[in-house]
């Protein structure tokens, strides 16, 4: 493995770019707070290690090369984006005064789909394979066994993901106060609904590898 201080840096800064990932951590910690955020980070968390374990495998090399599976892979993650999107956007529109316990019950029973949006957000995203096989080998001998440095660098990698995600979840629970005022609240679901469907339709139009 070569650089692999360089590599540490690259993927802090790839990390902290927003995207999908971080979009849905946003609204599940404004919606469910802390334990929400959390679930929604360990979701992605554990699809970034089952794509390390593709990649260590040579499956993900299979799917970029597969235009078939490369494209099932990218419309089933751009119709679940724009899903979630559309479904921020119609809650939004649904919203009514409730009993205390109501709310409650249903906050508890939401919650529980955090770490499945997490998961699913980022392991139907075919560019994360696509980015594991392209950005991975930069940083290894070539000619060398791939197995080990690709699994290191994966697990760095989520790793890193995981730290991230424990500050930024714990920032926008510090602002609770103000980022669960329902009006701050609509506006969050708001804009990441919009988000979300921008991402899903800007993966579909992504041209197959």
């Amino acid at each position: 493995m070569e650089n692999f201080y360089l590599f540490v840096i690259m993927c802090i800064l790839l990390i902290i770019l927003p995207g999908p990932d971080t979009a849905i951590a946003t609204k599940n910690t404004v919606t469910f707070g802390r334990n929400g955020g959390l679930k929604t980070a360990l979701g992605t968390c554990c699809a970034l290690l089952i794509h390390t374990s593709a990649a260590v495998l040579g499956l993900s090399a299979i799917i970029v090369k597969s235009a078939l599976l490369f494209s099932v892979f990218k419309y089933v993650g751009a119709v679940y984006l724009i899903y979630l999107g559309v479904k921020a956007l119609w809650s939004l529109r649904k919203k009514e005064e409730a009993a205390s316990v109501e709310v409650h019950t249903k906050s508890q029973f939401e919650n529980k789909s955090c770490f499945k949006q997490g998961f699913l957000t980022n392991i139907l995203n075919p560019k994360v394979a696509v980015f594991f096989l392209t950005f991975l080998p930069q940083f290894v001998d070539s000619g060398s066994n791939n197995f080990l440095p690709f699994l290191i660098m994966g697990i760095t990698y989520t790793v890193l993901t995981a730290v991230w995600f424990l500050l930024y979840v714990y920032l926008i629970n510090q602002i609770s106060a103000f980022m669960k005022k329902p009006k701050t609240q609509n506006m969050i679901e708001g804009i990441t609904g919009t988000i979300l469907i921008g991402f899903g339709i800007k993966l579909a139009l992504e041209k197959t590898q």
